[in-house]
């Protein structure tokens, strides 16, 4: 029979796996390491692909490709399978252990001769490459069939590009750590309403039939929710957590109980030559009623006059006594040149990404803009944030001139406009790093009171109390309303990591060891956080665990010593520092 009429298509479970790092113990032991990657599949894996009705539908080294009849079985099945290799692992040697990354997704597939085939397949495999090893990582489409089904706690790791699949995928994560939904932080946990109106914009469909015109539409909602964020009478939700929904169908009830808001806005964009129609609805979630439905139409030369006039009647329909003084008050100047605006918008998707080259493109793009409007002071504070972070996470090669130019960069973006909270952040940052710890409080504040919604500007200010002045009791409240503000965002692990370790100085152990295992649930979490949880976890006299968690941490950053952060952290208040070198040489932290 011919192999045309053999294909089929059907809708399947498809799990990606490979075995990370696998070419380290190969290097170290090929014989030992083939026989072990043997036992794993005679002992562990094909038994428990029986149990869920799993088949190997393709396998090529240390790779290997699973269909299932459900998402649930497949589920069920990989994470018992994790939890099987965690405990085979444990007496293994660090550089000689095996461990799986997992993507699933639930897709349309070809069948030919056994093997499987399509975009379904593809989407599994590019989860794989970016789960953590030990974990899980779904697709939307496939977490949908196991939320409401399996007591797992699930990590919302927001819309992620992957290679050659043309829409982002929206992922969510399971991390070893914890099986079940008593973590009161998970992402089903219930959000109570704020004591004032509560907004999240979700991102304005782009409907000009343009792909490249995405940029275009998550311009106008991103900047309606920085406008909306300046009145202090609101409760706005970050533009990292609103912009997680973006590609899929919304549910605006369901919208309302994760944000934790009363009011939805969401709209769209079409952009065709020199003209645009912006679509826009207020919808009060509460009651499921339409407050107000409006179109605006212009030229592109009044897009920004457009936007004040929807940020307007929004305000004016969700806080009626906000005066007219306290609009005036939350406008910043526009732009002159739109490109430039344009730009800033495309550069924010790479500067919301914890790696190196995200943000060198963040950086080229940032600095087209300044080119084109030397006059963008949001532009000069993107640009700095994006410099300060090369000196932070020390991609720079100079990290003292990257720390330099974004100072520099951030005093210009105040200069052109005093009321660039970004820029603020970033001195307040950099006074940090200078122990002028007075001088970041004070920045620090300032951008809070530009933008009282403004994410970073309350862990920044959390961060400083703990880390630079040692006062952890004054920081947890701004850590509680950073994590408030930003319910899914995709930075959430360091504000809890960072929150844990307050947690944990103030003697406040359980509470500490929770919060850090909700912060290593996160797919991008960096050793930070399991750094943080192993030193709670030892301080508790839980030393096993801590010591599993040290490995993780190691896994993350493999020089991870007790000189390499008492050298990293040598701008921490001492008090803190000592702390948090204590638990980890209770944890086992190589000196």
């Amino acid at each position: 029979m011919p192999k045309e009429i053999r294909a089929q298509r059907r809708l399947a479970a498809i799990v990606a796996a490979d075995f990370a790092g696998y070419s380290r113990p190969v290097g170290l032991d090929e014989e030992g390491t083939l026989a072990a990657m043997r036992a794993h599949r005679r002992e562990l894996i094909d038994p428990l692909l029986d149990e869920h009705s799993g088949r190997v539908a393709n396998t090529a080294g240390d790779s290997f490709l699973l269909e299932f009849p459900s998402v649930v079985d497949a589920v069920r099945c990989t994470v018992a399978l994790q939890d099987g290799l965690a405990i085979r692992n444990k007496d293994v040697a660090q550089d000689r252990r095996m461990e799986l990354r997992i993507g699933v997704n639930l897709g349309d597939v070809i069948a030919d001769d056994g093997d499987l085939l399509g975009d379904g397949v593809n989407i599994a495999a590019r989860l794989e490459t970016l789960c953590q090893p030990g974990g899980l990582m779904l697709s939307d489409d496939a977490f949908r069939q196991v939320r409401d089904r399996l007591e797992i706690a699930w990590v919302d790791g927001g819309e992620q590009e992957v290679k050659n699949i043309a829409r982002p995928v929206r992922v969510w994560q399971w991390s070893p750590n914890s099986s079940t939904l008593a973590d009161p932080m998970t992402i089903d946990a219930p959000l109570a309403l704020p004591d004032k109106p509560s907004i999240a914009v979700l991102p304005f469909d782009n409907m000009s039939g343009d792909p490249e015109q995405k940029y275009f539409a998550d311009g106008i909602a991103e900047d309606v929710i920085t406008a909306l964020s300046r009145f202090r009478s609101l409760f706005v939700i970050a533009r990292n957590s609103s912009f997680t929904y973006k590609g899929g169908a919304v549910d605006i009830a369901q919208v309302s109980r994760e944000l934790g808001v009363r009011y939805v806005v969401e709209g769209s964009v079409r952009k065709a030559r020199d003209r645009v129609r912006i679509t826009a609805q207020l919808i009060d979630a509460a009651i499921g009623n339409h407050l107000w439905a409006d179109y605006f139409d212009g030229t592109l030369d009044d897009v920004f006059d457009l936007q004040d006039q929807i940020t307007e009647q929004i305000v004016v329909a969700v806080e009626p006594e906000i005066g007219a003084h306290e609009r005036q008050r939350a406008r910043r100047k526009p732009p002159e040149s739109l490109s430039a605006w344009e730009l800033v918008h495309r550069g924010l998707p790479y500067s919301s990404r914890v790696n190196d080259a995200d943000n060198q493109e963040a950086i080229r793009l940032f600095r087209q803009a300044t080119t084109l409007d030397p006059e963008f002071a949001t532009a000069h504070a993107h640009l700095a944030f994006a410099l300060f972070r090369s000196a932070h996470y020390r991609y720079a090669e100079d990290v003292e001139e990257a720390a330099a130019s974004a100072r520099a960069i951030a005093e210009q973006a105040i200069a052109l406009d005093p009321s660039e909270p970004e820029a603020h952040y970033v001195l307040g940052r950099l006074h940090l790093l200078a122990r002028t710890i007075e001088m970041a409080i004070s920045e620090m504040q300032t951008s809070i009171a530009i933008n009282p919604n403004f994410v970073r500007g309350h862990y920044g200010l959390g961060y400083t109390y703990h880390r630079g002045a040692g006062q952890a009791e004054l920081a947890l409240p701004h850590y509680e309303t950073a994590l408030r503000l930003g319910p899914r965002d995709p930075w959430r692990w360091t504000i809890l990591a960072n929150k844990g370790l307050a947690l944990r100085f103030l003697g406040r152990h359980d509470e500490a060891i929770a919060t850090g295992r909700a912060a290593c649930q996160f797919p991008d979490a960096g050793h930070l956080a399991y750094m943080n949880l192993a030193g709670s976890l030892a301080e508790a006299g839980q030393v096993d665990e801590a010591q599993l968690t040290v490995e993780k941490a190691m896994q993350i950053e493999p020089i991870l010593s007790i000189g390499l952060i008492s050298s990293r952290y040598a701008s921490m208040h001492q008090t803190i520092l000592d702390n948090l070198l204590d638990g980890l040489r209770k944890a086992g932290v190589p000196e």
